[in-house]
């Protein structure tokens, strides 16, 4: 806990850098960072969010924090699909359920709403918290890959409740999953 803590101490002094902000020495690399964290510890990390997103407020920074699965939730209400998808979850189950939203939530359209909703590009950067609590709907790896055509310049921070290994997302870092996504550390595990 005491590491995590370290870690999320370094979380502003991070967003707050010229190479986060600037995407300065990335090369033609997306700036997209990752937090990954132990989901035990979701808690403690959404508290320093609420904390981090306080602070930046009052520096008059242009960004957004967005919780995924709030975002799940708004898509299905514009689209009148919300109580639909409680009703027939009580019905058919979560794993029935899962199959019904792939459409109407897919990757794509999240990324979709994400870009009509918040206008990614005019922002200095945007947050991403909330995907333990959407996934299996939403997969980190497969949102990255469609918010990179939406981010142009905007940096992106995901909070990720499982291990990046610099290569690959393992889901709560329980779940052995090869699926490659290119991003950067925004606190290692060593503080750097």
């Amino acid at each position: 806990m005491n590491a995590l803590r370290r870690r999320l101490d370094l979380i502003l002094e991070r967003i707050e850098s010229p190479k986060f902000l600037k995407n300065d020495g990335l090369g033609n690399e997306i700036g997209f960072w990752i937090f990954d964290y132990p989901a035990k510890y979701e808690l403690v990390v959404r508290d320093h969010l609420e904390h981090i997103t306080e602070k930046l407020d009052k520096r008059d920074y242009r960004f957004v924090h967005l919780n995924i699965f709030t975002v799940l939730i708004d898509m299905l209400e514009d689209r009148g699909l919300f109580e639909r998808a409680c009703l027939r979850e009580q019905q058919v189950g979560v794993d029935s359920l899962r199959k019904t939203l792939a459409g109407p939530l897919s990757q794509d359209k999240v990324a979709k709403f994400i870009a009509n909703k918040y206008q990614p590009s005019e922002l200095d950067f945007v947050l991403l918290s909330g995907l333990g609590s959407a996934w299996p709907l939403v997969r980190g790896h497969e949102l990255l890959s469609a918010l990179q055509d939406i981010m142009g310049s905007t940096p992106l921070v995901l909070f990720y409740p499982g291990e990046y290994s610099g290569r690959d997302l393992y889901p709560f870092g329980m779940i052995e999953s090869k699926n490659y996504y290119r991003a950067f550390k925004l606190v290692s595990e060593s503080g750097k």
